[in-house]
């Protein structure tokens, strides 16, 4: 009997049916789907004469029910989990795993694909034929295909610990983020919180049956706290447990988990013919090597640090004279450089957050997507969602004809983890004649609304929408015949361009007086505020930079290596960032135990990409100041780069869409550090 989480789904436009799934269906869907998938395997390893359709096309549609069965099972894990879920994981991710070495690491199914990867030149393939014929042939003699079978069995082992290893560790974070809270029955503890963060935390102290108010390490309430609360020792111990997520003396720490996945990181890259985990993920990456984003990381470093610790000695110095505070400690940072940028700009987030009621911000994004893309989005109530939160979207082109379904999940709840991402739950692509358009999520932890407010953005929220928004817009406008190659499947160090350049109209009059506007009065931002923002835009850039910096450096030297790291990991931590320390150490705090981008998400050896991609999004959006913010041949060519995903190099895209490769002056400019042309 056919598992109800296979798909096609008897459901408005095939969507998931949340409101139907049991946890315990998960397993036995995934292994009927893996059973599908291996059939379809053993077919083609029996062909006579392999093609490029029925070998590379069969294999890259082989596994669709699985693929999408996995999607909204590690998508639930990470927005709506619970004990069960994480159980489940526990049993599914090495399932996984070993299905995927089963694929890459088959003689015979690799011997088909290298038949038609060496007659190449001889078959009249499109373009995005071509990329796929060459990314399938590459996943696998970069996954293990020609390894001996003794290698092969090490590999299998290998990727098994490493899938277990990242699901212990993302558990081991959210357990500790979720275990501490800050209980405040005292209220002249909470001198200096804005209304809106009281109202917040007190909620937060009645739904755990406390009285008084509660504050959390969930993003808006540690944010909140850290940024405007008067008490110093409190906001000590709030910044102690954030910095010690992972690296406490309980059974969530994460300093071995870590420690076993570098080690065997560099095991499997060792076995595949690399020197380093980094050389064989930036093998297929812009960058293409790890000297070139270790030369990246130190041309920033050159052109960061000396404003960083200029940054940072303006706040203390700020800090002596208001409060007469002898050193400035990081739990000290957030709360002083607030109060200068107030002082400097006479702007704060309590000023502008009245302006950004999320329903506006939102609706905001829409209007900005209308006018470049011609997208429209219609809100549905008819469709399956996981949790009451969510909301969906139909999107439509300006054809009336779908574009899209879009999800929104915006607030911080237990079981979701922190941060913010877009994710997919079903791919853009052709098959038999028939196009399926992409299911989209964006998921984020922003302030709830209380009783009397709505919920309302900080500046800093605005922009991850933002951000958000443009990488669901990458999804969203996916053109393609293959789903390995549409949407966000393009070079990693590339898929932060779509994000990060929807920031920049965050900083436009013209973009603003879309959607900033007074919850209450309706009065569009007044101007005098939108110029503030623009001015006080590259406040402390150094310092932001380098914290930055900080991240990528930490990420390659856990990965550029041949072996683990021996040793105190607090020690080798702070040795990777010294130069870059521009606080008073503190025991107290690791990095590496709570980051999440490279021990389980996708982002080892490429959280570099942030900033690189600031390099490709400055370029870019320049283009969009000279010949106008909506511009439509404009906005047209950058259609045509977002919506060919992986079927082009991204460097043809960029070139295509600019004229020119992208050169690092306008980050400069930006941030201030050179002289604006535009």
């Amino acid at each position: 009997m056919k598992s109800p989480l296979l798909p096609p789904y008897h459901t408005p436009f095939d969507t998931v049916p949340f409101n139907t799934i049991q946890p315990d269906q998960f397993e036995p869907a995934i292994d009927q789907a893996i059973e599908m998938a291996n059939k379809r395997i053993a077919a083609i390893t029996s062909l006579e004469t392999p093609t490029f359709q029925n070998t590379i096309e069969a294999l890259e549609f082989c596994s669709l029910e699985l693929n999408r069965v996995a999607e909204v099972f590690f998508n639930l894990n990470s927005a709506e989990t619970n004990d069960s879920i994480q159980a489940l994981a526990r049993n599914i991710s090495p399932k996984l795993s070993a299905f995927g070495n089963d694929v890459l690491l088959n003689a015979d199914l690799f011997a088909k694909v290298d038949a038609v990867y060496q007659s190449r030149e001889e078959l009249d393939l499109t373009p995005e034929g071509a990329r796929l014929l060459e990314k399938t042939w590459k996943s696998f003699t970069r996954n293990g295909a020609g390894l001996d079978d003794e290698g092969k069995v090490k590999l299998r082992e290998i990727d098994e610990k490493l899938s277990t290893l990242g699901l212990q560790f993302g558990e081991h974070v959210l357990a500790d983020t979720q275990a501490f809270t800050l209980h405040i029955t005292d209220e002249n503890e909470l001198s200096g919180l804005p209304e809106s963060a009281r109202d917040m935390a007190a909620e937060t102290a009645s739904e755990k049956g406390l009285e008084g108010w509660v504050f959390t390490l969930d993003y808006p309430s540690y944010m909140a706290f850290m940024t405007y609360a008067d008490h110093r020792e409190l906001r000590k111990k709030m910044w102690t447990a954030f910095g010690k997520r992972g690296n406490n003396d309980n059974e969530n720490n994460n300093t071995e988990i870590i420690r076993q996945i570098s080690q065997l990181r560099a095991e499997r890259a060792n076995l595949l013919g690399f020197e380093s985990h980094a050389q064989f993920v930036l093998a297929e990456r812009m960058a293409e090597k790890p000297e070139t984003v270790e030369e990246f990381l130190a041309d920033l470093k050159s052109k960061s640090l000396d404003a960083a610790k200029t940054d940072v000695a303006e706040v203390a110095e700020f800090a002596s004279k208001l409060d007469g505070l002898e050193t400035l400690e990081r739990w000290d940072f957030g709360y002083y450089s607030e109060k200068l940028k107030k002082e400097k700009f006479n702007i704060d987030d309590e000023l502008l957050k009245p302006y950004f009621a999320l329903e506006n911000v939102l609706e905001g994004a829409f209007t900005v997507a209308g006018k470049l893309y011609g997208l429209k989005f219609e809100e549905r109530k008819d469709l399956p969602v996981y949790h009451e939160e969510v909301r969906t979207f139909e999107v439509k082109d300006i054809h009336n004809n779908l574009q899209a379904i879009f999800y929104t999940d915006f607030h911080p709840r237990s079981g979701k983890r922190n941060g913010a991402w877009m994710t997919s739950y079903k791919s853009q692509y052709i098959l038999n004649g028939e196009e399926h358009r992409p299911h989209i999520s964006i998921v984020c932890n922003f302030s709830r609304p209380t009783k009397s407010k709505p919920a309302l953005l900080t500046f800093q929220e605005v922009t991850t929408l933002f951000h958000e928004f443009g990488h669901a817009l990458h999804g969203m406008l996916a053109e393609g015949t293959y789903p390995g190659l549409t949407g966000t499947n393009v070079y990693w160090d590339f898929v932060e361009l779509p994000s990060q350049i929807m920031e920049n109209w965050c900083y436009q009059p013209e973009a603003l007086a879309l959607f900033a506007k007074h919850y209450e009065t309706g009065e569009i931002i007044p101007t005098e505020y939108v110029e503030k923002i623009r001015e006080s835009a590259t406040f402390l850039e150094g310092y932001a930079t380098v914290r930055q910096l900080s991240f990528g450096l930490i990420d390659m030297a856990w990965h550029n290596r041949s072996t683990g790291v021996e040793g105190d990991l607090e020690s080798f931590e702070k040795e990777v960032i010294q130069e870059l320390e521009l606080f008073p150490t503190s025991v107290e705090m690791m990095m590496s135990t709570a980051f999440s981008h490279i021990f389980q998400g996708g982002y080892s050896a490429g959280y570099y990409s942030y900033k690189w991609a600031e390099v490709l999004d400055a370029d870019a959006f320049e283009s969009f100041l000279e010949e106008g913010l909506f511009n439509p041949e404009t906005a047209l060519r950058f259609k045509k780069l977002l919506s060919s995903g992986g079927t082009v190099h991204p460097m043809d895209l960029y070139v295509e869409f600019k004229g020119s490769e992208p050169t690092p002056d306008a980050l400069l400019r930006r941030a201030g550090l050179l002289p604006k042309t535009v």
